[in-house]
């Protein structure tokens, strides 16, 4: 890898993470349902990434075994739905502590690789799944204890962590998916989204204002065609701890705007327990491990 591959990497997955930090703001400001907003993404999403993927001629016959063609669907099914219950969670919640809370997701992944996976998560990932769980209670703290206002919050913090579980099947699944371009395995997800919602998507209550026509475009061409290409060209570029200390972006950029353009502001038991889960959803994904005050490691 040369120095100009890695800082056009560098440059990609930064910009694909805050892409994805204003992704809440953009569902808001639709003013449509989640069903909507998920099905209008896949839409405008499939028909972008189609033209993408024709383009870079990646859509070969012979791509896709009746097994990995049900896998690819499997999974399409849970990122759908991921984005269906995180798309609601904004409205109940906030922005902000939908985001804190999805940010689980390694712990969930970790859960999953040793149900189905085998794997047997090390000392240091066990204590920070600890921390993370401290975190998540600080933050399940109602601001409202009577009353519709704490049980609203508390369901729309409930379908965030319902997103994070769904996110961390579609990633234990996609693992198995090798050899096929991620580019050509989004697409797959997204037309399967656009079919599986047509149903449930209300036509009746279609945005009238142009502006917010624009939002759900740009849900699809830029927060999902646009994104994934972004993301997707980072990771083949870089190595995979500088991957994943650029997706904390994500949630820094979405807090951010949260509070600038919604004026949400979060009590300061909660700030400790969002601190707590990307500390350590940040020890997770870059392998940070614990040592004993004093402790030094013996000599070989």
């Amino acid at each position: 890898m040369t120095p100009a591959s890695e800082r056009l990497g560098l440059a990609q997955m930064a910009s694909a993470m805050v892409l994805s930090g204003t992704l809440g703001v953009f569902v808001l400001e639709s003013g449509q349902s989640a069903w909507n907003v998920v099905f209008f993404r896949c839409l405008f999403g499939a028909l972008s990434l189609f033209l993408y993927c024709w383009a870079r001629g990646l859509l070969k016959p012979g791509l896709f075994t009746a097994k990995t063609l049900a896998l690819t669907l499997v999974a399409g099914a849970a990122l759908v739905m991921n984005w269906v219950l995180l798309f609601s969670a904004y409205r109940l919640a906030s922005i902000s502590l939908a985001t804190a809370v999805y940010n689980v997701q390694p712990f969930f992944l970790i859960g999953l690789g040793v149900l189905f996976l085998g794997e047997r998560p090390s000392r240091g990932k066990l204590a920070w799944s600890v921390v993370a769980f401290a975190g998540l209670l600080l933050v399940l703290r109602l601001t409202e204890t009577h009353g519709a206002g704490g049980q609203t919050y508390l369901a729309g913090l409930l379908l965030g962590l319902g997103a994070a579980a769904l996110y961390g099947i579609t990633a234990v699944i996609v693992k198995r998916l090798k050899g096929i371009p991620p580019q050509v395995l989004a697409l797959s997800q997204v037309t399967l989204g656009a079919v599986m919602l047509l149903p449930m998507a209300d036509f009746n209550a279609l945005p009238a204002a142009p502006l917010q026509w624009a939002y759900l475009v740009a849900l699809g061409l830029v927060h999902t065609c646009l994104m994934y290409i972004l993301m997707y060209s980072a990771i083949q570029k870089l190595p995979t701890t500088s991957t994943a200390a650029l997706s904390f972006i994500y949630p820094a950029v979405a807090i951010m705007l949260d509070l600038l353009v919604y004026g949400h502001r979060m009590e300061p038991v909660q700030v400790v327990g969002v601190a707590m889960i990307f500390v350590a959803a940040a020890g997770v994904s870059l392998n940070w491990t614990w040592r004993l005050p004093g402790r030094r490691p013996r000599a070989v």
